[in-house]
């Protein structure tokens, strides 16, 4: 006879599908996605660690995103006798690549920062349930540590975060100014300011690195405690 999967493997699979690759929204429904995960196995500190992984992700792929829109800039001021038109157009879809990227930083980051606070509140609470003082006092111990590092990689992200506008903001505006002023005064003038938005892109990176860096150790950390 042929193996027919069941209707519950079926919900099962879907629901892996769905929730793990992220397609379901989170807000309003933190409850039911977490009951739904636990079905499946995934209990809140897996959902923390993949949480982590995507805003590393999302933190490297903003990088090159910067890069290139920065890069579609310099273009616009070096080139000779080429097409200006079609350069401003790269550069303003890689703006918008940009600023897509900027949004999914910011909501990854949130998604850590929100399991996280469910994960630390079940812990607590979870607590008093013990009757063995010592293996209580591990659990509370390891607690405390979990939420340390875990604060710690996030206030780091957030840094990075807070930095992101301040570095798209001008960009934008250079886009948006060149779009009706492709011409030798305007390249002049952008010209001088590039040194400057170099600058702020370059600094902007480096926090983006040290940022993924510490994601990478937070992570390490974290496999290596679940093993134990």
């Amino acid at each position: 006879m042929e193996w027919q999967p069941s209707i519950r493997w079926w919900t099962r699979a879907l629901v892996v599908i769905l929730l793990v690759g992220g397609a379901v929204p989170l807000a309003g429904c933190d409850r039911l996605y977490y009951k739904a995960m636990k079905k499946v196995g995934f209990e809140k500190r897996d959902i923390l660690v993949k949480r982590v992984k995507e805003a590393r992700e999302s933190q490297t792929k903003a990088q090159e995103e910067f890069k290139t829109a920065l890069e579609r800039l310099k273009e616009i001021v070096d080139i000779e006798g080429g097409d200006l038109e079609k350069t401003h157009e790269r550069l303003n879809r890689e703006l918008e690549r940009s600023e897509d990227r900027a949004r999914d930083v910011h909501d990854r980051i949130n998604g850590v920062r929100d399991v996280s606070r469910d994960l630390f509140k079940e812990w607590q609470s979870e607590l008093g349930k013990y009757s063995d003082r010592t293996m209580r006092a591990e659990s509370e111990r390891e607690l405390r540590e979990t939420r340390r590092r875990t604060e710690a990689l996030i206030a780091s992200m957030e840094r990075v975060e807070k930095k992101i506008d301040p570095v798209l903001r001008p960009l934008r505006d250079r886009v948006l100014f060149l779009k009706h002023n492709l011409n030798a005064r305007a390249l002049g003038a952008l010209s001088r300011e590039l040194t400057a938005m170099s600058r702020d892109v370059d600094a902007l990176l480096v926090d983006m690195q040290q940022a993924i860096v510490e994601a990478d150790a937070y992570l390490r950390t974290m496999e290596q405690t679940s093993t134990e």
